[in-house]
């Protein structure tokens, strides 16, 4: 080859290289300098919309290694794509430098996310010598504020929140100097030209104190049972002493938040380690940059009040990712004795399924009966992004909420099409989804879309991302549900084509789209709620196809819901539904039954009022729950299945009758076996078990028979059923046995918090083929 003659490798060139990822706010300008000097290569850097330009001159060999190297030293956050090198004329340079950010209108920019305070800014935040001794801001290019603060791009101080700080001399000599860890540390700043901290009360808004003194007097509020608005990262936390069951049942009371769990966060490792079990997967994940709360099995006799978290065996737990929040830590500690900890509940801001508080005269309105003081700063937060949540669910992490800390990190697709589409997710757990050059950009969480804040928050989101990504769709997709605020934001809009993807069929395609799989598959997607093609709630899905064609091949049995919504936070209706369905008039006497208006259900299914027809798996798992003497009513979502799923004790258990036929898998014979053995006084514990073996054992076999009707072998594992880890585990593991290849959610959630990337596939993929819909086929109840 020519480049292996000794003057070709001697030979200077000059070479322009494109680097794309997420390589901006991350350190990655400096790390190109300093790398470049070190081998005496001239030229510059500089950011732009479409990632960093390097241009480099000197000899072929000192470039090659130059490449090298950068892919393989890179900053620890920074992440690359793609790199492309092009030769380009010689110029006379002299030296390598930095060059002013080039703003261009064709962005392929990731922006990175939010960062835990590093362990260097953490030390210096420590060190009574350092100038940002108990800063509660302190940051540098390693960590810090980045998707919260920023306006748009290229991420340069001027667009984002911090832009209205100018630095004082010392500050602006970090930034300016390529080799310092705060150069282009955009959020950079200290005590005397940065953000500052107070307290205030709740009502009048007097202040209190400011900086170390209002720590200290946050400190003594805690102790004292005080609830406090904390402004942090992506909104305000409620805190509270999370070993104070009356303060935290006060919390409950004024949140408007019976019994779903409440998160606590821990000041280290040592303190995680005595509330909860922790294997080394679990470890990573609570000690990751992105800082998530992490659900994790309860130790017994733990000292966090019961409030907590009652009738969970789970703790979600969190290590602190600000400063602010490390020094409140040490304060409080000081204030303890030796043999106690401090540990406090850490929950967003707001009432139940309103968007998490983020402006400070907000949290003087929204939350002045919640809270008894606030303690605010003056960084504003511009985009609200709750805490992430994640679990170890069967050897793997399952996200249940994706969110500060992920995004805005993309999905990469399987494809380098520069067209774009905006996906707006369904009604609950919604999260919206814009494609652009081949990746989907998944929001952070929104919430359920069920009042005027969350809507108002859905469109900011949806305006900060077509700004951050200077994109416009080509077209919009919705979910099929006419009722949804987010389809009826959708057909109100008229600056691109609609297009309506049925939820389950979305559910399915964002796994596929996490894999970039792209050829058809089985989808076994089980859930609570989708509406369906034929009008009825659908929800235990065995469907086959991709991303533009679609077949169903089976569901569960449907069976009215008596009482509609009704059903869903009392389980019992649906247990006497199951009941009469499987029993007919002669009831089995079992003790939930005794009490009930079965006579007002019957009437209700008899003349179909208020009860639509389901094939809803999550329902199936709330009636077996209430027959085996579990919970009647719920509190928050899936809360009597999630209970039933912790009563397992073991799995090795014989299943109960079951029968795998198609097209409607029927739950008559489960449904009966279980009502017998609960009649004879069989525990809980082992109903639970052998409910859920059977459900395992029903769906391989199903599944076998889908894969003997249509020669597929890859299966996809989707929607919220599968957030119940016992499930997981046992279908994966059955599936394996027979040579399948099995798809499961690794990036985005398994429920609603995942379908908008689905429909952004799915759009993105109808769109590139020329095609206005997906290609329907309904094999249960007849051709659509």
């Amino acid at each position: 080859m020519i480049r292996d003659r000794p003057a070709e490798r001697t030979k200077i060139i000059r070479q322009r290289i494109l680097v794309n990822g997420i390589v901006q706010g991350v350190g990655f300008r400096p790390f190109v300098f300093n790398l470049a000097r070190q081998l005496q290569l001239s030229g510059f850097v500089t950011n732009t919309s479409q990632g960093v330009v390097i241009e480099l001159q000197g000899q072929r060999t000192l470039i090659d290694e130059f490449v090298q190297r950068l892919q393989k030293d890179k900053p620890p956050l920074s992440e690359i794509i793609s790199l492309q090198r092009t030769d380009i004329p010689l110029q006379d340079d002299g030296n390598f430098r930095i060059i002013a950010s080039v703003d261009s209108a064709d962005n392929q920019t990731l922006i990175s996310p939010d960062i835990a305070i590093c362990d260097d800014c953490l030390r210096e935040m420590r060190d009574p010598s350092d100038r940002r001794y108990r800063y509660p801001f302190i940051n540098c290019t390693n960590c810090g504020p980045r998707f919260t603060i920023i306006k748009r791009i290229p991420y340069d101080r001027p667009n984002t929140s911090m832009a209205e700080f100018a630095m004082c001399e010392a500050c602006q000599a970090e930034y300016e100097d390529p080799t310092n860890r705060r150069f282009h540390a955009q959020p950079n700043a200290c005590a005397r030209c940065g953000p500052h901290v107070w307290l205030e009360t709740v009502g009048d808004n007097k202040e209190l104190a400011r900086e170390q003194a209002a720590i200290e007097l946050l400190a003594r509020y805690l102790l004292d049972g005080k609830i406090v608005a904390i402004k942090g990262l992506g909104g305000f936390h409620l805190a509270v002493d999370a070993t104070n069951e009356q303060a935290v049942q006060r919390l409950r009371r004024r949140k408007n938040r019976e019994q779903k769990p409440l998160a606590v966060m821990a000041p280290d490792l040592a303190v995680v380690k005595k509330l909860v079990f922790l294997d080394a997967a679990e470890q990573e994940l609570l000690t990751a940059p992105q800082r998530p709360i992490v659900l994790l099995k309860k130790k017994p006799h733990l000292p966090v009040a019961e409030a907590v978290a009652p009738a969970n065996q789970r703790l979600g737990v969190m290590l602190p990712y600000t400063p602010l929040h490390y020094l409140i830590f040490d304060e409080l500690q000081s204030r303890l004795p030796e043999n106690k900890v401090p540990l406090l509940v850490m929950t967003s801001a707001n009432r139940s399924e309103e968007p998490i508080v983020i402006d400070n005269e907000e949290a003087r309105k929204r939350l002045f009966d919640i809270a008894d003081y606030l303690l605010l700063h003056n960084r504003a937060i511009l985009i609200r992004a709750d805490d992430s949540v994640v679990a170890r669910f069967a050897g793997q992490t399952v996200f249940i909420r994706r969110s500060r800390g992920y995004v805005p990190r993309p999905v990469f697709l399987n494809t380098q099409s520069k067209a774009s589409v905006l996906a707006v997710g369904g009604e609950l757990k919604n999260t919206v989804c814009f494609s652009k050059g081949g990746r989907a950009f998944l929001s952070q969480h929104i919430g359920d879309l069920e009042n005027l804040l969350a809507n108002q928050f859905f469109e900011e989101t949806i305006e900060h991302f077509a700004d951050i990504l200077q994109t416009t769709p080509q077209r919009i997709i919705c979910d099929l549900h006419p009722a949804y605020f987010s389809t009826q934001w959708a057909e109100s809009q008229n600056y691109a084509p609609l297009v309506k993807v049925q939820h389950h069929h979305a559910h399915m395609a964002a796994c596929m789209a996490e894999w970039q799989w792209d050829e058809p598959a089985i989808g076994v997607i089980l859930d609570g709620t989708g509406y369906g093609y034929d009008g009825t709630i659908w929800g235990g899905e065995i469907l086959a196809g991709d991303f533009t064609t679609l077949e169903r091949l089976a569901c569960f049995k449907p069976l009215p819901i008596p009482g509609g919504e009704a059903a869903i936070k009392e389980p019992w209706r649906m247990a006497v539904s199951y009941l009469l369905a499987a029993f007919g008039e002669a009831l089995p006497e079992l003790p939930f039954l005794k009490d009930k208006p079965i006579a007002l259900i019957r009437q209700l299914l008899e003349k179909k009022l208020n009860s639509p027809l389901t094939s809803s798996c999550g329902r199936l798992f709330d009636a077996a729950a209430v027959i085996s003497g579990g919970r009647q009513h719920i509190y928050y979502e899936a809360q009597a299945t999630i209970e039933f799923t912790q009563a397992v004790r073991t799995i090795d258990v014989a299943p109960l009758q079951f029968e795998a036929d198609l097209p409607y898998i029927p739950f008559e014979p489960i449904i009966r076996n279980l009502a017998e053995l609960a009649v004879e006084g069989t525990p809980i514990a082992l109903l639970a078990a052998r409910f859920h073996v059977t459900m395992a054992s029903l769906l391989e076999a199903v599944t076998l028979k889908a894969v003997q009707k249509t020669g597929l072998k890859t299966v996809v594992l989707s929607g919220g059923v599968f957030q119940n880890e016992i499930l997981l585990k046992l279908l994966n593991a059955f599936l394996q046995k027979h040579n399948l290849k099995v798809l499961t959610h690794r990036q985005t959630p398994p429920n609603d918090g995942g379908i908008s990337l689905g429909q952004c596939a799915i759009g993105l993929k109808l769109l590139l083929a020329g095609k206005e819909e997906v290609s329907f086929l309904d094999r249960v109840s007849g051709e659509v």
